[in-house]
């Protein structure tokens, strides 16, 4: 995508927006620019989580009524993420991670993706509650609005701890996935939120430790910007001890059987592991973090083998 970058192309936009646009009548985006504003990759988690929690669910949905539900999570995700980015086009036009996405770029006007996200919001709560039921709608409305506003907005510019409380926008699609079959919200769904809140800090934190120039340069006060990068070990280690535990609960309050129960404390044992070696490293290079690359990379496999084991069990033992 990189071809297609503008320079020296446009007007001035509102500040904390992109500085750089397309003439009037004239645009140089295309299909892979709208893909990039729904940010993917986070998407496809964002999926996956709702998924297995509405194949975990107890009762009946119809397949094209499950379908529905799981279209309506991918585009309100896509909407969260077309928003996120609207907001913070300045900031990652001074990353070299986020350098060359469609708005800092200049392949896509701030008002285009301003009304891309809010069109793709309102259009799958609607959906979602026309379709599925209000709760889900409900609980897609709000995981929206928490990242888009409460973590961008608010959060995102202002603390170190934005990861943390922000962390709870990645964790609602169990909430909606489950809502979906069921219309109303149980333990074992909140357990799942519960997973993904604590695991979201020692999972960006560690990206967060080698991208810590990146985040420094863009004025964003992630933790090891703030605090450094050995409190940021520390803490990656702390919520890790918090993590795996709550991990086990589903089974050890006879939620799950022991395909589930096995897989969390096999894979858990291995978070902490590579979580140690985090903490023992004193690197300050970000060419020298091996572990924390590591850890990154396991983090998002640990979180798929957890929720696979949560459907697999299901299907087996029940």
């Amino acid at each position: 995508m990189a071809s297609r970058s503008l320079t020296g192309v446009g007007v001035a936009a509102a500040p904390g927006f992109a500085a750089v646009v397309a003439p009037p009548g004239v645009s140089f985006a295309d299909w892979r620019d709208y893909l990039a504003l729904l940010k993917p990759r986070v998407m496809s988690l964002v999926v996956f989580s709702a998924a297995c929690a509405l194949l975990t669910a107890p009762g009946h949905i119809h397949p094209f009524t499950a379908f529905v539900a799981i279209l309506c999570v991918a585009v309100g995700a896509g909407a969260a993420g077309a928003l996120n980015q609207y907001y913070e086009a300045d900031i990652d036009a001074l990353m070299k991670r986020t350098a060359d996405r469609p708005l800092p770029a200049g392949r896509v006007a701030p008002e285009e993706a301003l009304a891309f996200g809010v069109a793709l919001a309102v259009g799958s709560v609607a959906v979602m509650g026309l379709g599925v039921n209000w709760l889900a709608a409900a609980i897609l409305a709000g995981s929206i609005l928490f990242y888009a506003v409460v973590y961008t907005v608010w959060l995102k510019r202002r603390t170190p701890q934005n990861i943390v409380i922000g962390g709870a926008a990645g964790a609602f699609p169990p909430l909606i996935g489950w809502a979906a079959v069921t219309g109303d919200v149980t333990t074992l769904p909140w357990l799942m939120f519960a997973i993904i809140f604590l695991w979201t800090p020692p999972h960006f934190w560690s990206l967060a430790l080698f991208m810590e120039a990146d985040y420094a340069k863009a004025g964003v006060p992630m933790l090891p910007v703030v605090a450094g990068e050995a409190a940021t070990r520390r803490q990656i280690m702390l919520y890790t001890l918090v993590l795996v535990p709550v991990t086990v609960l589903p089974w050890l309050l006879g939620l799950t059987g022991w395909v589930y129960g096995a897989t969390a404390i096999a894979t858990g044992a291995i978070f902490i592991v590579r979580a140690m070696a985090v903490a023992r490293n004193t690197a300050t290079r970000a060419a020298e973090m091996a572990p924390e690359k590591r850890l990154f990379k396991y983090s998002l496999l640990y979180l798929f083998l957890i929720f696979a084991a949560l459907v697999a069990d299901h299907v087996i033992l029940s």
